[in-house]
């Protein structure tokens, strides 16, 4: 099994700022059905109040390989660990004023459950398996094993507004931290 949870970040490449996100800044979320892991449906356009939505480009299982070269890609890993910090921290997120708080990814809800489940995630995961989300917000993604993902970030929406994006994220596991200090700092 890996040890997902203990990573030295210092041996991996960091992603660098390609400018792929500077657009979402002020960006008017359009209506999107996203499923969630309780089998809801989620429009993070029609929230009212204060979102955190963390994007990241897939979670493993822990008796499968990760994907081929997936540690030399910049930015990949540290799925597991930025899920475990948002679950870690969610109590002074919400404590911020945040009112909703969301992982999401192009994976299946089904296959986002069993990683929120054994995580014990006190928030719901959203699927995008389709791109609508990505597409529409033209998000930056690579491809891995032939599949296409999402490149990690973290994005503060205000009444269906993008109000501040987190890109690139690394470490991973410091993006929760940083999401608090941005929120603290930036009280209305």
């Amino acid at each position: 099994m890996r040890n997902l949870e203990n990573v030295d970040w210092s041996q991996l490449p960091a992603p660098k700022d390609d400018g792929a996100a500077a657009h979402l800044n002020g960006f008017v979320l359009p209506s999107i059905q996203l499923p969630a892991t309780d089998g809801t449906i989620v429009d993070l356009l029609k929230l009212k109040g204060k979102s955190v939505v963390y994007i990241y480009p897939r979670t493993g299982l822990p008796d499968q390989p990760l994907p081929a070269g997936w540690d030399g890609i910049a930015g990949a890993r540290g799925c597991t660990p930025q899920s475990c910090a948002f679950r870690d921290h969610a109590q002074e997120i919400r404590q911020a004023g945040v009112d909703h708080l969301f992982g999401l990814s192009v994976q299946s809800s089904d296959y986002q459950r069993e990683m929120a489940e054994r995580l014990h995630l006190p928030f719901l995961l959203l699927s995008d398996e389709a791109f609508e989300f990505c597409d529409a917000l033209n998000l930056p993604t690579f491809v891995a094993d032939d599949m296409r993902l999402n490149k990690r970030m973290t994005l503060i929406i205000e009444n269906g507004t993008i109000s501040h994006v987190f890109y690139p994220v690394f470490p991973p596991d410091a993006n929760a931290s940083e999401v608090i200090n941005w929120l603290e700092n930036h009280q209305n």
